[in-house]
């Protein structure tokens, strides 16, 4: 026997129905319930859904650097009061409507780990060069082997800003996004470092060697330090992930191999600090 749909059960529904008194109508009937004190409904506050095209950048650096950057498609800029008018002269010069916020919705946005300094600014990705679009004016290039740690790669950037690198060449894949923690610890640097995302490294490497560069890749295991292998521009200083390095076949694009030789009792880096001394030392080196 059928539970629901059978003629003789619609009979008696219907008349079951027809027995009863009219149902007296209810005050504000279809209304929605009053909100009880201590209900919160949530609050957007207009922030945009992450995906692909937006980059959230925050911190008063990297935000205030990207504002006064002509490149970067700046989308909505939220802060706090505080924050806003610290930034007052850059968000005149750019035009950029500010959402006035408190400091909860962002860290609500952002999650409880992100130092935010009381402003966020989503804006679109900056566009990636090419390898052959390079402009030598340093005579140095940064190529990344698959480093993934966002801080480490922020680090990176900001340090390759502050030696006015040509490029920092890293791969679409096994490479952090370049926006939220990366732009944070970058401090700015993002916007000041040109990234060249490629598919295949090995493949930029031959592309560097055939246009002149010097490819020198930084390995524990070098046969001499970087301080006494010959270094001429333009140079592509080749840096590997943290506990891996180089792999194999980045090794043998490289034209020499060399070392870090530290005099302490720590004989390693953190690879963002062994790329800072690494380009004072290339710095130094091609002038002479």
């Amino acid at each position: 026997m059928k539970k629901h749909g059978g003629r003789g059960t619609e009979r008696f529904s219907r008349d079951s129905r027809a027995d009863r008194p009219p149902a007296k109508p209810r005050p504000n009937a279809g209304a929605k319930p009053a909100q009880r004190p201590g209900d919160r409904a949530p609050v957007t506050h207009g922030f945009r859904r992450p995906s692909a095209e937006l980059a959230a950048l925050y911190g008063f650096h990297a935000v205030r650097e990207a504002l006064r950057n002509p490149r970067r498609q700046c989308l909505d800029l939220f802060a706090t009061a505080a924050a806003a008018e610290k930034l007052a002269q850059d968000i005149e010069a750019r035009g950029i409507a500010v959402h006035l916020v408190d400091s909860e919705a962002l860290t609500a946005r952002l999650g409880a780990e992100a130092v935010h300094q009381g402003v966020l600014l989503e804006a679109r990705p900056l566009p990636s060069l090419d390898v052959t679009e390079i402009q030598t004016r340093s005579g140095v290039v940064l190529a990344l082997d698959q480093i993934t740690d966002p801080h480490n790669v922020g680090a990176i950037l900001r340090t390759a800003a502050a030696f006015a690198v040509d490029a920092v060449i890293v791969t679409e894949r096994n490479a952090p996004e370049f926006s939220g923690v990366l732009a944070k610890a970058a401090s700015g640097g993002l916007e000041h470092a040109p990234v060249v995302e490629i598919v295949n490294l090995a493949r930029a490497l031959d592309q560097l060697g055939a246009a002149g560069y010097l490819r020198v890749g930084l390995d524990s295991e070098g046969p001499a330090s970087l301080e006494d292998t010959p270094l001429s521009a333009p140079v592509a200083l080749v840096l590997g992930a943290e506990g891996r390095g180089l792999r194999r076949l980045t090794r043998e694009k490289c034209d020499v191999l060399a070392r870090l030789d530290m005099p302490g009792a720590i004989k390693s880096l953190n690879v963002s600090n062994a790329c800072a001394v690494a380009l004072a030392l290339t710095r130094t080196k091609l002038a002479k």
